[in-house]
């Protein structure tokens, strides 16, 4: 089975617009800017897509960590990476599809090894509606509107701890990476090669990419209407260990309870307890002083005597649990 990274984030959205949708047909006026939402019922739950928080992660991993970004190449109505993840990171971690000539491999494509949620709201709201005018010119003011909402929002990811590093040439959909020009390359990098066929990077840069990726967290950054509605989008709280096996165990940790986001330590509790046999690592609890009130001190009372969970900021927590990572890859 795969080892398997899980990662479950809560981000403070105090007053924020972070991933907008855009005007609505069905809206009086056409300058009405709507926040994306989740309808359940009668309720909304504002959220930011998942496509969004990858742009902030692998934009925020060129800035902080130097990543070499694969170039863009756009034809008509598509667009591609270079599809090199020996050269590039981003190739190998966020993955790619492209449609090269028979001649030169065919279509090839890579599944992602980092996955993740969008960021959903932990409490149901109506947006509420902000008016502004544009009047830095002659003649009449121009109105318009948008949405902003305050909430906790929460996300799961799983990094895939086997696939970093490793190109595999089978045919089949999202596992056939290689085509003859990258196998030259690897070749002349002199990358390993298994008895499977598939090529591998030397362990020292498939643990800097794996530690990148969790590390650059205590960095993110990106988001919507941030000239109005600045929004520190780096984690507030943060789970992270290491399973074996491909299923997300901390996903139901976080919830409402009167109107306000409750963090279920019952529910961690019991999680590990029941997946004991596949928790690969220690189970890491990273949280901000001042978020949720006094949710820091609650955590490390809570948990004072139960050796399997460390408890650390935001910082402490990435670092301390990507210490473990060596001994797994």
């Amino acid at each position: 089975m795969s080892k398997m990274i899980n990662g479950f984030i809560l981000v403070d959205a105090p007053y924020s617009a972070l991933n907008n949708a855009g005007t609505d047909a069905g809206d009086s006026t056409d300058n009405i800017v709507r926040v994306k939402y989740i309808q359940k019922g009668r309720d909304r739950y504002p959220y930011v897509s998942g496509q969004a928080l990858r742009y902030w992660w692998r934009e925020t991993l060129e800035e902080k960590f130097d990543w070499n970004l694969s170039p863009i190449s756009r034809e008509t109505k598509i667009a591609f990476t270079a599809a090199n993840p020996i050269d590039y990171e981003d190739d190998d971690v966020f993955g790619y599809m492209r449609a090269l000539k028979k001649k030169d491999g065919g279509t090839v494509t890579r599944i992602s090894p980092l996955k993740n949620s969008p960021l959903v709201s932990i409490i149901s709201q109506n947006p509420t509606n902000d008016f502004g005018v544009m009047a830095r010119h002659e003649g009449d003011p121009v109105p318009y509107e948008h949405e902003f909402y305050s909430t906790v929002l929460k996300g799961i990811f799983s990094l895939d701890l086997n696939s970093i590093g490793v190109f595999s040439s089978v045919e089949k959909t999202g596992y056939k990476n290689m085509y003859p020009e990258l196998e030259k390359i690897a070749e002349e990098k002199d990358l390993e090669k298994d008895e499977n066929g598939n090529f591998i990077l030397n362990k020292e840069v498939r643990l800097k990419r794996t530690t990148d990726v969790i590390q650059v967290l205590p960095y993110l950054q990106g988001g919507a209407k941030l000239t109005s509605h600045l929004t520190d989008v780096v984690p507030k709280f943060i789970v992270l260990c290491v399973v074996n096996g491909g299923n997300h165990i901390f996903m139901n940790i976080a919830e409402e309870k009167e109107g306000k986001p409750y963090i279920n330590f019952g529910a961690i509790d019991e999680y590990i307890e029941e997946y004991n046999d596949i928790i690969l690592t220690k189970v890491y609890i990273g949280v901000m002083e001042g978020f949720m009130n006094d949710l820091k001190s609650e955590i490390k009372d809570y948990y004072k005597n139960n050796d399997k969970i460390v408890i650390g900021t935001i910082k402490e927590t990435v670092n301390n649990f990507s210490a473990e990572l060596d001994g797994l890859m």
